[in-house]
């Protein structure tokens, strides 16, 4: 598998493949070296085209992915045929082979889900924000088959000794779940947040248990990814899913 991949470390269906960037590999500049996948972010189009196939190639992907324009939203929309007029939503879902849902971050968490049967996949955007608002059980409620058959992973964000964030995102999460309350350290006048670990307890509290974490940071892994909260203007990394044909 390319250097520019990685692959989650799950137990999925042969029939499921999925991958999630790095920042290795593509033709950007800097700031945006190397990979970018983001049209939105100030880099040249044909950079980002030029990435763009470069990632269908090395993931060899069936089709071109779904993209979508992630608002931050707790929107979850079934994925069709790739268009050039994208749907604000922040997760996708497909139960057809040969469909890639796919979401791009650059310190959110990329989530991918799976049932057991490898019948069903999804892709979810989750900044604090969408997480907080139900992005994740959102997708869940998309699957026709009780939560504890649905796997997850949770692939590389911005860790929780970097995540620094107000009384008031804290508040947001407590008052929707209590339990949140342990994702947070205080760190001066405010916290720092667990946004893999808080996204864990929003999963286990809609029955899935199946959940994979990735363990890899954004902000402290300059070299390896992309990160908004580090440097400002930056790249996207993608998390792509898909069932084979």
């Amino acid at each position: 598998m390319s250097k520019s991949l990685i692959v989650p470390n799950w137990s999925v269906p042969s029939t499921v493949r999925a991958v999630s960037t790095t920042r290795l590999g593509g033709v950007s500049g800097s700031p945006w070296q190397a990979l970018n996948l983001g049209s939105h972010v100030g880099d040249e189009l044909r950079a980002v085209t030029k990435n763009r196939e470069l990632l269908t190639e090395i993931a060899q992907l069936p089709s071109e992915p779904f993209w979508l324009n992630q608002i931050h939203s707790q929107r979850v929309v079934e994925a069709a045929v790739a268009s050039t007029e994208m749907i604000d939503a922040d997760a996708s879902f497909t139960r057809a082979a040969g469909k890639v849902c796919i979401v791009m971050t650059a310190d959110c968490l990329p989530v991918l889900f799976t049932n057991r049967q490898g019948t069903q996949v999804a892709a979810a955007h989750a900044g604090w924000r969408g997480l907080c608002d139900g992005i994740l059980e959102n997708t869940v409620d998309t699957f026709d088959c009780s939560p504890e058959e649905i796997i997850t992973w949770v692939g590389p964000a911005i860790g929780p000794d970097a995540f620094e964030v107000g009384a008031e995102v804290r508040e947001a999460f407590i008052q929707t779940h209590h339990a949140a309350e342990q994702c947070f350290i205080t760190h001066g006048n405010k916290y720092l947040a667990n946004l893999p670990k808080l996204a864990e307890l929003r999963l286990q509290h809609a029955g899935v248990n199946a959940i994979y974490h990735s363990h890899r940071c954004t902000f402290s892994e300059p070299e390896q990814f992309f990160s908004y909260r580090r440097d400002g203007q930056t790249g996207r990394m993608a998390s792509l899913i898909w069932i084979t044909e």
